[in-house]
């Protein structure tokens, strides 16, 4: 999955509609240039890309006022709506997700009902806690490294990374359920 995908479509939507320097500007101002890696023509072209499938209309509006071409805006359709949700579902309830893309996942959580958020949320808890039970089958922490050398780390790392994101995850739901952020059903 991209994050740039997830972020274009999410930006878009919170504008209702938007040009191709307010989706980047946004993006930019989330930090999403630094932690998605985003270039500028990756928020273009994928604006364009969007639009030739579906997901999005593109509107040319008129021209700039440093006499440049129209610009074109753009807005989110219903196949949109559906593909953004699909996505952010995706991004929260994999345990296996890329830094970015539940970064990302989590920046636009608010989107989402505060239940649905929590129910994600804890399917990704239960698939970290199935993939370190897979790890743990046959290796446990602390094992003689003598036998397991390298790999033995590379395990361990596996462990942690589950039992660290596991802990994070909790803590968010655990915010989420005392209130915390304005979710999309809250009044």
């Amino acid at each position: 999955m991209s994050a740039t995908r997830l972020l274009i479509l999410g930006a878009v939507r919170r504008r209702g509609r938007a040009h191709g320097y307010q989706v980047r500007c946004d993006l930019e101002s989330w930090g999403a240039h630094e932690w998605a890696g985003m270039k500028p023509g990756s928020i273009y072209h994928g604006l364009k890309q969007m639009a030739a499938q579906g997901l999005m209309v593109a509107h040319d509006v008129a021209p700039s006022t440093a006499g440049g071409p129209p610009r074109t805006e753009y807005e989110i359709t219903a196949e949109g709506e559906q593909a953004y949700f699909a996505l952010l579902r995706d991004a929260l309830t994999r345990h296996d997700q890329r830094l970015d893309v539940i970064t990302a996942g989590v920046g636009l959580i608010e989107d989402l009902s505060r239940a649905e958020a929590v129910e994600l949320l804890l399917r990704r808890v239960q698939g970290l806690e199935d993939w370190r039970a897979v790890v743990t089958k046959e290796w446990t922490p602390g094992a003689d490294p003598e036998v397991w050398g390298a790999v033995g780390e590379v395990l361990g790392m596996w462990v942690h990374t589950a039992d660290s994101g596991a802990q994070w995850t909790l803590g968010l739901i655990e915010r989420l359920r005392n209130g915390a952020y304005r979710m999309a059903d809250d009044v």
